[in-house]
């Protein structure tokens, strides 16, 4: 059964897929149009299996409020290109709204919750992975809540509404206004998008980094010849001080380096003439962690096109 370069462009418009992939299933299937769809389908599920041992580390990550509650979500790609697409951004902005709607706890959840417009959220994720020709991986996610008061997102270098490298969530509780607790949600946010806590309070901080803190501290004080007791009081110091570094309450705001985060939280409830508490945040950062894969993108598509 013959064929059409028309068919070939109703064929890619149908599956997304590529021009030469397009052409060889039509070649393969005899011209039977569907049965290319479904050898197109078919070859699209195998290579998203095998894209995925390659490393996502770009992509975007998501925030969505509602009310008193928020979640942000982490989707990565291979490249920052798919990030720019608008079916990837798509994904994940409607992804991060099924995580705030069904409060889904961990990704595996997310993943098995309803899509819009059909089909499961991961159903949607592997289709994108075979038509836009990446790995994509919904990494992690995290919601926050408050009983009274706002949650208050923020997104730095955003790519697009409420997308972008770094999300930041900010819980504050407290019967003030909402006008009085959104700006101030809003400077609390982007001094955590700058500064980096790693937890809420010292007594939150990871044991392990506390002891190997504790470990580098310990052996400087051993270079210093010092007696034991004071070397002991200086190992405390150094821990003493990297706590309160990277606790999100003792971090000096940065927008004036003298004041603890603790104490503008404090002073904006004496403005407002009641109590705010900042309960919780989440801060994520795009591929935080991941150790990126370095490799010959032009290779790769050289590779796939059959070139040398």
């Amino acid at each position: 059964m013959a064929y059409t370069a028309a068919d070939v462009k109703n064929l890619r418009e149908r599956t997304g897929a590529g021009m030469m992939d397009c052409k060889k299933a039509l070649d393969e299937a005899g011209g039977d149009f569907e049965a290319a769809v479904d050898a197109l389908r078919a070859k699209g599920l195998a290579a998203a299996a095998k894209k995925s041992s390659r490393t996502a580390a770009e992509g975007l990550v998501g925030v969505a409020v509602s009310g008193t509650k928020g979640v942000a979500v982490e989707v990565n790609s291979e490249t920052d290109f798919v990030a720019k697409n608008e079916q990837f951004q798509d994904f994940v902005r409607k992804a991060t709204e099924v995580a705030l709607e069904t409060g889904a706890a961990d990704v595996e959840a997310l993943k098995a919750a309803a899509y819009p417009g059909g089909g499961t959220v991961a159903d949607t994720l592997t289709n994108n992975v075979a038509t836009i020709g990446e790995n994509q991986q919904v990494r992690r996610l995290k919601h926050v809540s408050v009983t009274n008061g706002v949650v208050v997102p923020y997104m730095h270098n955003a790519a697009a509404p409420a997308l972008g490298k770094i999300g930041v969530l900010v819980a504050l509780e407290s019967e003030a206004p909402a006008d009085v607790l959104e700006a101030l949600g809003k400077q609390i946010a982007m001094h955590i998008a700058a500064a980096f806590p790693l937890a809420l309070n010292a007594d939150d901080l990871d044991a392990e980094l506390i002891a190997r803190e504790r470990k580098i501290a310990s052996e400087k004080a051993a270079e210093s010849g010092k007696p034991a007791e004071v070397q002991a009081k200086m190992v405390d110091g150094a821990v003493a001080k990297y706590a309160k570094e990277n606790a999100l309450l003792s971090q000096l705001f940065v927008m004036d380096n003298k004041t603890p985060i603790a104490q503008v939280v404090e002073a904006a409830g004496k403005a407002a003439g009641t109590k705010i508490a900042l309960v919780d945040y989440v801060r994520f950062q795009l591929g935080e962690g991941i150790e990126k894969e370095e490799t010959d993108f032009a290779a790769e598509v050289a590779a796939a096109a059959g070139l040398k």
